[in-house]
Formats: C-alpha cells, sequence, structure tokens
C-alpha cells in the first residue's frame, strides 16, 4: 500500500530535520570549539546546508503534497492537523526567501559572529561594525520580501520567525502596561533596598569549582547528559534538537552567580526541548512553539525560581561543599537580597528582574531604528549610551559593555529580543497558576526536587510542542490571555515586601 500524501509529508520533514540537527552541531561548534581562522570554512558549510535545507522545503512536490493532504484532511486526528499546519507555515515562511539569500545570509552571519567574537574581547566596535552592515543589509531585504508573502509589515515578518503570530501591536501593548509601572516600582524598590542593604559578597570563585557545581544543578533540575552537554562561550546559549542539546555559559571568577544563573537559564531552555513530544520529535507540531514560549521557560527558571528563598535554601549547601564559604554574607537572607538587588547595570543577562525589561526595550527600539535606515550602524554606540543614560542614568565605558554584549544582531536575530520581554510575563502569568496546582511546591524546591515543577511544565506547556498557538497555549494552562498583570503582582509583591518580615518569612 502507497504511502498517502501527508504520510509522504512525513518523511520530507524527517530529512529536514536531520539537516536541522546538522547545522545546529555546525553552529554550536563555531562558538564553542571551533579555530577563528575558519570562519569562512565554516560559512560555506553553514550556506551549503542551509541552501539544500530551502531547497526541499521549496520544491514543487513538497507544495503538491501539502494540498492534496490538505484535501484529505478529514482522515488525520487532531496533531497531524496541527502538524500539517506548521508544515505549511514553514514551507510559506521558505518559499518566500530566495534561496540566494538564505545563502548569502548563512555566509554574512557565520564572518559576522566570528568578528563580533574578536571585536568584544578587543574592545572595538569599528572591528565588527562593516560586518553587521552586511547581515543588517541582508536582513532588511528578507524582511521585505517576507512581509510582501506574509501580508505583514517588515519587522512583524521577522518577529513572526520567533514568535509565531506576535505583532508590534501585541510588543507595544506589553511595554506600555510594564512602562506605567516599572519605573516607579524600581525606585520603591531600590528606596527600599537602600534602607536595608545587602552585605557584600566576594571573593574568588574557581571557574572550575564553579563548573563542578552547574553539573551538579543541571542534574538535580533534571537536564540528561546522555543526550546533552553543557560548555563555555563567549554568549550563553542553547543549540541542538531533542536528543542532542548543547548549552553552553561563561564564568566570571569574581562572581559566582553570573555563571551559575546564565547556566541555569540555558537549562531552562534545554528542558523545554527536552520535554517536547518525543513521538514528534522529527516534525514540525513536535517542535518549540516559538522563542515567546522558550524564553519563558528559561526565565522562570533563572530569575523566578533560582532567585527564590527555597531556592537558596537549597543552594546553600552545596555553595559550602564546593567553595567552602562562611560568615555573615553567607546567610540565607543575605543571599536572598544579593539575588534580588535592584541595580540600574549595563549588561543585560546580568539584570534584575524590574530593571530587565528595560534592557529589551532599548535593543527593541534600537533594531527598528536600524532596519527603517533610521539609526546607521556607525551610530550604534553612542545610540545605545544616550538610551541608557535617559532611561537607566548610566553610560557603557566600552563597546563591550555597551552594544558588543549580545550576539543576537551578529546572527541576523533581528526580531528575537522582544521575546524575552513576553517570555517575562508568560513566565510569571505560569508560575501563577502553577504555584496553586502544585501542593507545596516551596518545599520541594528548598529540598532540591523539581519533579513537581516540571511535571506541571510538561503537562501544561512542554508537551503541547507546537499543537497550539502561544494564546491558545496561555488560555489552556491558565485560563487566561497573555497580559502583564501577573507579572506586575508577582514584581511587587515581591520587591515591595516589608524587609522586617524576612526573617519570619525564611
Amino acid at each position: 500500500m502507497s504511502a498517502t500524501p501527508y504520510q509522504q509529508l512525513e518523511q520530507e520533514w524527517r530529512r529536514l530535520h536531520a539537516f536541522r540537527g546538522a547545522l545546529a552541531l555546525l553552529r554550536w561548534d563555531a562558538a564553542v570549539m571551533m579555530p577563528k581562522g575558519s570562519a569562512d570554512i565554516r560559512g560555506e558549510q553553514l550556506a551549503a546546508l542551509e541552501t539544500e535545507h530551502h531547497t526541499l522545503l521549496t520544491a514543487p512536490r513538497v507544495s503538491r503534497l501539502l494540498d492534496r493532504a490538505q484535501a484529505n484532511a478529514q482522515g488525520l486526528d487532531e496533531w497531524q492537523v496541527a502538524n500539517l499546519r506548521e508544515m505549511r507555515r514553514q514551507r510559506d515562511h521558505a518559499i518566500a526567501t530566495p534561496v540566494s539569500l538564505v545563502s548569502r545570509l548563512a555566509r554574512a552571519t557565520a564572518r559576522a559572529e566570528v568578528k563580533w567574537v574578536e571585536a568584544r574581547r578587543n574592545n572595538d566596535f569599528a572591528l565588527f561594525a562593516p560586518h553587521l552592515e552586511e547581515v543588517l543589509h541582508l536582513v532588511r531585504d528578507k524582511a521585505q520580501l517576507l512581509g510582501q508573502a506574509l501580508d505583514l509589515a517588515p519587522y512583524d515578518a521577522l518577529t513572526d520567525e520567533f514568535s509565531p503570530g506576535v505583532t508590534m501591536t501585541d510588543i507595544d501593548a506589553m511595554f506600555k502596561s510594564l512602562s506605567r509601572r516599572l519605573p516607579g516600582l524600581i525606585r520603591e524598590a531600590m528606596a527600599l533596598q537602600e534602607k536595608h542593604p545587602a552585605l557584600p559578597i566576594v571573593g574568588k570563585f574557581p571557574v572550575g569549582k564553579q563548573r563542578q557545581l552547574v553539573l551538579e544543578l543541571m542534574k538535580a533540575v533534571g537536564f540528561r547528559f546522555e543526550g546533552g552537554r553543557v560548555d563555555e562561550s563567549e554568549h550563553p546559549f542553547t543549540e541542538g534538537v531533542p536528543g542532542d542539546i548543547r548549552i553552553t555559559t561563561r564564568y566570571d571568577a569574581d562572581d559566582l552567580f553570573s555563571g551559575v544563573l546564565g547556566a541555569l537559564h540555558e537549562t531552562g531552555h534545554a528542558m523545554y526541548d527536552l520535554g517536547l513530544p518525543r513521538e514528534w520529535r522529527d516534525q514540525p507540531v513536535g517542535r518549540d512553539r516559538g522563542m515567546a514560549i522558550e524564553e519563558s521557560q528559561s526565565l522562570l527558571i533563572e530569575m523566578i525560581v533560582c532567585r527564590s528563598r527555597p531556592f537558596v535554601r537549597y543552594l546553600l549547601p552545596l555553595l559550602v561543599k564546593h567553595f567552602g564559604v562562611e560568615g555573615p554574607e553567607w546567610e540565607p537572607e543575605n543571599v536572598y537580597a544579593h539575588l534580588t538587588r535592584v541595580r540600574r547595570g549595563l549588561i543585560r543577562v546580568d539584570a534584575d528582574e524590574l530593571t530587565y525589561p528595560l534592557h529589551i526595550q532599548l535593543r527593541y527600539e534600537l533594531e527598528k531604528q536600524l532596519l527603517s535606515g533610521a539609526l546607521a550602524v556607525r551610530d550604534l554606540p553612542d545610540a545605545w549610551a544616550e538610551f541608557m543614560g535617559a532611561r537607566f542614568n548610566v553610560r557603557p565605558a566600552t563597546h563591550q559593555e555597551g552594544c558588543l554584549q549580545d550576539i543576537h544582531w551578529a546572527v541576523g536575530s533581528f526580531g528575537y529580543f522582544p521575546s524575552y520581554a513576553l517570555g517575562a510575563a508568560i513566565a510569571a502569568q505560569l508560575h501563577e497558576k502553577l504555584r496553586g496546582d502544585v501542593m507545596g511546591l516551596d518545599e520541594q524546591i528548598a529540598r532540591g526536587e523539581f519533579g513537581g515543577l516540571f511535571g506541571w511544565l510538561r503537562e501544561h506547556v512542554h508537551g503541547l510542542g507546537s499543537k497550539v498557538s502561544t494564546q491558545e497555549l496561555l488560555k489552556l494552562a491558565t485560563g487566561k490571555p497573555l497580559n502583564a498583570a501577573a507579572s506586575l503582582r508577582y514584581l511587587e509583591g515581591k520587591y515591595l515586601e516589608d524587609p522586617t518580615s524576612r526573617s519570619a518569612a525564611a
């Protein structure tokens, strides 16, 4: 009996999935192990695979099979119908972008990534600027073509690739809601913390011991090392496909929590990827629902879980074990105060929960200006500094702590940054619901038991893959559409807490 059109499509997407895995491994290697002089060779390799992937996806045969499968969709179950929808979505995005542009962009971003690392290490934006200009030019072309094909504004076409269904209207509404309350909340929280300052945590924390701590924490959370690994790179990231997940972090011997929290942020991504429906792992419906949901999972772990009192109670004995820490600065309340300290800092990945959305808003506004041509690449460092001065009352002294701190634009990920702000709001919304559903959650976390947390997430988020839209997923999980209300309730409750009640709460 011959395969149906739908079954033939599943076979095609298994091949595409294999290409995705190979591309992911090459990108991981480029950031972790590849000699810097190999950038052009790696660019050719990536371009060849991206071109082949694009050719397979846009082949006339695939379009014919999609039409035939759609005509016989009444014989498919709900997962297969959703899979067919996601197949068509991927095909529509791919067919709008010429293969020549795909190839050129792969080469340009491979070169730009290496130059970004060099420029960052040398604190010299001029080394990176011409490569960013090349990437920006190609991304502009892609945004125009995608927008025309999908009937979307160019920027919306880019965000739709990362967070399907999300538009500037949604993003602007989120920032508007946050902007009405966050500036005042930041001032109130900082004033409260100034009255009860935390003792400083200083010292040297050997990187080797930090690595051992990260491995122990990841194992406790549930990361499966038989199907993944953790390494180091200039910018933390998660790459790969379920069954072969690669994550990275970067360590600082003077700052214990930077590398550890960075690794746990990426572990949140990895746990989402590992929790996706196994039976659909090589099909579009088995993929993540987009970067807003992806970032919600990483920020839920890093910001909400790992900066909580229960997690501090679990973490402290491990710090004693690995680093032999002692003294009043290592008392639970002081460590918690350190992890929840609010400050107008320069670095996004080290930002607290209250100022984090402002970091994202900066990037959102600047990348829209870059794409529209209102901001020239050469003027990016000054524009960045102006924004930081106006919104944070601090200005970067170097390019490294300014516009060279993120890798996203180097690899062509324009439209990605809003996912972080949306993800933080989604994380708070999910957390509010799961706290009511999972009895004794705080006690479990304090004991280093994360099964209740991830069991709920697998059922309500991870296990759905791309079967439903972001808004549908949130309504199913929480009963409410995406909004900033839960995030603001969470932040006000945490950061306007009466300090005199802390001892009792601990």
